[in-house]
């Protein structure tokens, strides 16, 4: 059982207790004026009604990273961690802190005042998401490109179809997987495809009854 999630203050925000199970990854949705004390309000993707208020310092990150406008904040992502070091009127009360941002092209180095005799330099990482895998080309994506590379044209395509089925398909996506697949390991032959691009003969036009032609030799 996993009860980290009864660790949970209650609140109207995001507290470094929220974070002691582990460091957060965010999306954010919305910056809007917070109060007096606090004058950023974060709100996030699934944030529940908790935004989250950023600290001076970790706004001057935000700023450093991605400019004043916070409108361009929205959709972008942020992890944060608690630090059980940060203080407040000179006791530790631990604090949330940002570690990761997205958009940046390397590490982040800030120097934050830590108190009224320090500055610290604060590194922030690029905030990285693996690029999604490619999907796969269907089958029968698969075998459109065996069929452009043989030569196939467009009628020739309809006319290999309609040979390899027998006359029960038209496109290759009505093929059946397993001809699909032995389209693509196997190829096509020269030889199907100037068959199958070569158009067919016209058929005669039926003659009338009583034309010359239609007589016997002998009559004519």
């Amino acid at each position: 059982m996993d009860i980290s999630s009864t660790l949970a203050p209650k609140s109207n925000q995001l507290n470094s207790d929220d974070l002691i199970a582990g460091p957060r990854t965010i999306t954010i949705t919305n910056v809007v004026a917070g109060n007096a004390e606090q004058p950023v309000a974060v709100h996030y993707d699934g944030d529940q009604g908790k935004p989250w208020y950023p600290s001076k310092g970790m706004r001057r990150v935000l700023v450093a990273a991605w400019g004043p406008d916070a409108s361009q904040y929205i959709g972008r992502g942020v992890t944060l961690f608690r630090n059980p070091e940060v203080t407040y009127g000179g006791i530790q009360v631990g604090g949330i802190q940002i570690s990761h941002l997205s958009g940046l092209d390397g590490p982040l180095s800030i120097a934050l005042t830590m108190n009224r005799q320090k500055r610290t330099p604060y590194k922030v990482q690029p905030l990285t998401t693996p690029a999604p895998a490619a999907a796969a080309p269907a089958p029968a994506a698969k075998a459109l490109a065996v069929c452009q590379a043989a030569g196939l044209t467009d009628l020739g395509l309809a006319a290999f179809c309609d040979l390899v089925s027998r006359g029960s398909a038209s496109t290759l996506a009505q093929l059946p997987a397993a001809t699909l697949a032995r389209i693509v390991e196997g190829g096509i032959s020269p030889e199907t495809v100037a068959k199958c691009n070569t158009p067919p003969a016209p058929e005669p036009e039926p003659t009338a009854p009583g034309d010359p032609e239609d007589l016997p030799a002998a009559w004519s």
